[in-house]
């Protein structure tokens, strides 16, 4: 007995693949389930039980017919019965081994192939069957690609994302049609008379029964959270995987077909032979000489077994055949390999979802044929929506209030700043923080500001640094008149929001990014008539000019901030219609010479033209125009020369000459009277013209990074220097005359040659050794008093 249990492993697959099983493939393995029982307990009698008997036939050769046991036929039962009783008479003196020996001889030998081998037959097809269905899902190439998707269906089935998403789906969806409905119950309600309090509680509650989740359902902790965040990923991935081939597809049509040619092959030939099961069986065989008869009538006794079987199991064919044409006819008559989501975009309101291809998207129509629920669900983890509200709510898990207060920080401005870097969102949380004055958020990609961005009554000034961010018109209301600095970085200057340029209360306008090449030439920027108010305007990019909308603001703009990177400034015309411009900056605007736009700005007071290619500056004359000018700064050029003309601007209080190719400077620079600060540090300085002792207002003095190899006296008679930088200079000593300066709280004296200090140092009242910048063997070297002095607090 051949128990069932062993073709187990034809079939055996693992549960969760079921799912990939439509009713016909069902069928079709309770079908061979069926075939297979046929052929096993065929195969059991035919092991277990007598195959065939044999009688010697007595006729006589030469009357002997062609059938022998012709006369056993059922032709007339008398007959038959009459016959039989005559031949039992006779005697045959035949031995028991002499009878199996003709019974096993005439069974290999007179006994059709089909009628022996029909129950073997029924198995081995069977068994055929069920590796053409099966297979697919034992093959390495197609395996590994089921088993992944079956566990990430799983997985999204049972997320409590997917609940989440759907839910929420549902209630905006429901929402109105909810709120019509209770209107109009609680109209009936009260049509006949006046509901009692508890039945308009039902009625008000009733309808939210279209939830079909409960709510303590829809909550997420941190670690479902993060879950869902990498099933994201995984279904990203797995899709791209997958969507690149259809081995799939072309495999189960590959099984299929073979069915089906099996069908109609195991069909036809059962058709032809299933008559050659016979009751008897007439046998010769030359055994005379052994037995003594060579012909002999063979009963075969599970014959009428076996045609009932084999009808059964035809059955049972033509059953299974029929499914495996209707499986052929739904692989070919609808694409397969493509898959729309547009009934589940259109039920859950996610119109983001994307259709898939090829085995993606074969697999999909698989799985509506068991349940259509399990792709609705798996949906919402290829919707970019879904992911970005997942994305919101574990931002909002990590980023709780109390740990955004411990952010908060003074800015310069002495506001309280936020700042969030490189997140992948904007945490609702933030919202919460109503004493934030100052937002900066960096490198956070398509910020979309909430409703709750209202809730910041104290916020006054936002930088968004390569953070794209939307705002929904009644927020623009809402900072149209609040917010006062803002400052917007970008890869190119048309990816500033159009938002920023309508906010009419705005004071400060920062912006940093490229023109396109297209339009670097034009310097076209959005208009700032709006701006009613700005004051500063700072443009970092690369225009060729000063961009034309500046002069929307002219009447009101106080500073102006252009840095080019570089890139050369031709035209800067525009800037003689700032007629109230105070602070200008042309940093890295390529410019050669001082620009004559800028001699028309008489309000202006500050100037800085850092990193140019300046050589000459003879057109600092022309500075005696802007009458207000007080601080220049020329720093960071390749200026040579000082001109004597410097004299005329006694105006003048601060000028930067540092980082410049200066080797001497005009005694006429000793009549600027008004400067409070020079410097003129990294430069090839090798000796300084003793006019500047005239400096009676001089306060800083920065002379660093020279090659001076002494100081004149004169330069001590400017008794209000506080600062005074000397290092890494070439000076041998330092005068005594030092002791003169009382208001010095600052003296640099490191990288010289210096021998020693002058004990005259003591009588700096403001110098303490805090900001005394010397090697500590000078130090050491001053009188015990001196450093006394100097260590006092």
């Amino acid at each position: 007995m051949i128990p069932l249990a062993e073709f187990k492993q034809f079939t055996e697959q693992q549960p969760a693949f079921k799912v990939l099983k439509p009713w016909w493939d069902v069928l079709a393995e309770y079908l061979t389930v069926a075939m297979l029982m046929i052929g096993v307990f065929g195969c059991t009698l035919q092991v277990t039980q007598d195959k065939i008997i044999c009688l010697p036939s007595h006729e006589l050769r030469e009357n002997l017919s062609e059938a022998p046991c012709q006369q056993l036929l059922p032709r007339g039962v008398s007959e038959e019965m009459g016959g039989l009783r005559e031949v039992s008479g006779l005697k045959n003196n035949l031995d028991l081994q002499q009878y199996s020996f003709i019974n096993q001889l005439c069974y290999e030998t007179a006994l059709h192939w089909y009628a022996k081998y029909f129950p073997y037959l029924v198995v081995i097809h069977t068994l055929i069957f069920m590796v053409c269905t099966s297979f697919w899902f034992k093959f390495p190439g197609t395996s590994s690609k089921i088993e992944h998707f079956i566990s990430i269906l799983g997985k999204c089935f049972d997320s409590p994302w997917t609940t989440r998403a759907l839910s929420e789906v549902s209630g905006e969806n429901h929402k109105g049609a909810t709120a019509g409905r209770a209107t109009a119950t609680m109209e009936a309600s009260a049509g006949p008379g006046k509901a009692s309090e508890g039945e308009k509680e039902k009625v008000l509650v009733e309808p939210e029964k279209v939830v079909t989740e409960p709510p303590a359902v829809t909550l997420l902790d941190k670690k479902e959270g993060e879950q869902a965040k990498a099933l994201f990923e995984k279904v990203k991935k797995f899709r791209v995987h997958v969507e690149e081939g259809d081995i799939l597809y072309t495999m189960y049509i590959r099984q299929t077909v073979l069915k089906v040619c099996k069908f109609f092959a195991i069909l036809v030939y059962n058709l032809v032979y299933v008559e050659k099961i016979s009751f008897l069986v007439a046998c010769r065989v030359e055994t005379s000489e052994v037995t003594g008869y060579a012909s002999f009538c063979c009963n075969h006794t599970k014959a009428h077994l076996f045609s009932k079987l084999a009808f059964c199991y035809i059955s049972f064919v033509c059953v299974y055949g029929l499914t495996c044409l209707y499986t052929l006819y739904w692989l070919f008559h609808r694409p397969l390999k493509e898959y729309s989501f547009r009934s589940v975009r259109e039920e859950t309101g996610m119109g983001d979802i994307p259709d898939v291809k090829n085995d993606f998207a074969f697999m999909l129509h698989l799985i509506d044929q068991y349940d259509s629920l399990y792709s609705k669900r798996f949906a919402v983890f290829l919707s970019e929506v879904s992911e970005s509200r997942l994305k919101q709510l574990n931002l909002n898990h990590e980023w709780t209030p109390e740990k955004l207060r411990q952010k908060l920080q003074r800015n310069a401005r002495g506001q309280l700043e936020l700042a969030l870097c490189m997140l992948p969102g904007l945490p609702d949380t933030v919202f919460e923080l109503s004493e934030v004055e100052a937002l900066r958020l960096e490198a956070i990609c398509d910020i979309t500001f909430p409703p709750g961005l209202s809730q910041l009554v104290n916020l006054q000034e936002l930088s968004l640094l390569h953070s794209p961010a939307r705002l929904p018109f009644s927020l623009q209301i809402f900072l149209r008149d609040r917010l006062k600095v803002i400052r917007v970085k970008c890869e190119e200057l048309r990816e500033v929001p159009l938002w920023v340029f309508g906010l009419r209360g705005l004071e400060e306008l920062h912006l940093e990014g490229l023109f396109p090449p297209e339009l670097a030439r034009a310097a076209t920027l959005e208009s700032l008539r709006e701006l009613k108010q700005l004051k500063v305007l700072s443009l970092r990019s690369n225009a060729s000019k000063v961009p034309a909308s500046v002069t929307d603001v002219a009447g009101h703009l106080q500073r102006l901030s252009l840095h080019n990177d570089g890139a050369r400034l031709l035209a800067l015309n525009s800037l003689k219609k700032l007629a109230v411009l105070r602070e200008l900056e042309l940093v890295a605007c390529g410019l050669e010479r001082i620009p004559h736009a800028i001699f028309s700005l008489g309000a202006l007071q500050e100037l800085d033209l850092k990193d140019n290619h300046l050589r000459s500056i003879e057109e600092i004359l022309s500075f005696q125009h802007c009458r207000k000018l007080v601080t220049l700064r020329l720093w960071h050029n390749q200026i040579a020369y000082v001109p004597e003309h410097v004299r005329k601007l006694r105006g003048l209080e601060q000028l930067y000459l540092s980082h410049n190719k200066l080797e001497t400077l005009p005694s006429q620079l000793g009549m600027c009277s008004g400067l409070r600060l020079l410097d003129i540090s990294h430069n090839g300085l090798r000796s300084l013209p003793p006019e500047l002792g005239l400096l009676q207002n001089l306060q800083h003095l920065a002379l660093s990074y020279n090659a001076l190899e002494a100081l004149p006296d004169e330069l001590f008679f400017c008794r209000k220097l506080r600062t005074l930088l000397l290092g890494y200079n070439h000076l041998s000593q330092l005068s005594p005359q030092v002791g003169a300066l009382r208001a010095l709280s600052r003296l640099e004296l490191k990288g010289n040659r210096l021998e020693g200090l002058p004990e005259e140092l003591g009588n700096c009242a403001g110098l303490k050794k805090a900001g005394l910048l010397v090697e500590d063997t000078l130090y050491e070297g001053l009188p015990a008093e001196v450093r006394e002095k100097l260590e006092e607090e």
